[in-house]
């Protein structure tokens, strides 16, 4: 290899390097940005703390009230996870089954998408009147607003295997749990994974809406507590703690999916450059 030539990848090397670095660091960098801009434009223009609480007046309640808001977003984070396994279980076999078959599939997307126009807000008092005021609710109200994205995408990722696919594996002799177990399911699990990602977030605004409607513990619960006494820092607080769970969540699902489905995302990553010696 030329001087000119090693030169040339030492430096694309090097660029990648940054590039990669900057990308680790940015979510970061923006987040602290935001908090700064935020504080200063609340000193700035004199924000009282009932409107806008500034993000150090919002870290003095964490700090303050860290039991109740560990506690309660224990609460809410158990309730999510419950309802959300529950949805990617149901969600993952009535995707499977409408994706196989284009009479499910015509038959029963019109009540889904029925089901999932529906305000979760307006279902809440009905489960209060089935389940009692407590965990149940949110249970259920998690499952319904993350099981509609699961079921659609699975659906599509099946229903999309080419027909042609299809027919050659027929005329190997596969049957159709063959072609859906081998085709259909691998050709689904991005569609999956691009839906967890989507239904993990939703779940937590399905809890939310739950408790702070009936319920007698966890964050919307407390958000509540907090706006009935003007404690607005507290209602923000709550909100942080939220977003943070639905963050850690979200990248516990990219993980997953990086080491399930990575194969599926290899034409969109970088390739990497390596140079001997370097």
């Amino acid at each position: 290899m030329s001087p000119e030539a090693m030169r040339r990848l030492q430096a694309l090397a090097l660029a990648q390097r940054r590039r990669r670095r900057l990308q680790a660091w940015l979510p970061w960098l923006v987040i602290i940005g935001m908090f700064v801009i935020w504080e200063a434009g609340v000193r700035a223009f004199n924000v009282q703390q009932f409107v806008l609480p500034a993000p150090s007046a919002i870290a003095e309640s964490m700090v303050k009230w860290w039991v109740p808001l560990l506690d309660n977003s224990w609460q809410t984070l158990m309730t999510t996870l419950i309802g959300f396994f529950l949805a990617v279980i149901f969600g993952l076999l009535l995707g499977v089954a409408i994706g196989s078959s284009s009479l499910l599939y015509h038959g029963l997307y019109p009540l889904l998408i029925g089901f999932n126009s529906v305000p979760k807000v307006a279902v809440v008092p009905i489960l209060v009147i089935w389940f009692g005021i407590g965990t149940v609710p949110a249970v259920i109200t998690a499952f319904m607003i993350s099981f509609f994205p699961i079921v659609v995408n699975v659906a599509t990722g099946i229903a999309t295997v080419e027909p042609e696919l299809r027919d050659v594996l027929r005329a190997l002799g596969a049957k159709p749990s063959d072609i859906i177990r081998k085709v259909g399911l691998p050709r689904a699990m991005p569609y999956f994974f691009a839906s967890l990602k989507i239904a993990i977030t939703v779940a937590f605004v399905g809890s939310i809406i739950a408790e702070t409607v009936a319920a007698n513990k966890g964050i919307g619960h407390l958000m509540i507590l907090a706006s009935s006494r003007f404690d607005v820092p507290l209602v923000f607080a709550g909100l942080i703690v939220t977003a943070v769970m639905g963050v850690a969540m979200y990248v516990a699902a990219v993980a997953i999916e990086n080491r399930t489905t990575g194969w599926a995302m290899r034409g969109q990553n970088d390739q990497q450059i390596t140079v001997p010696g370097v």
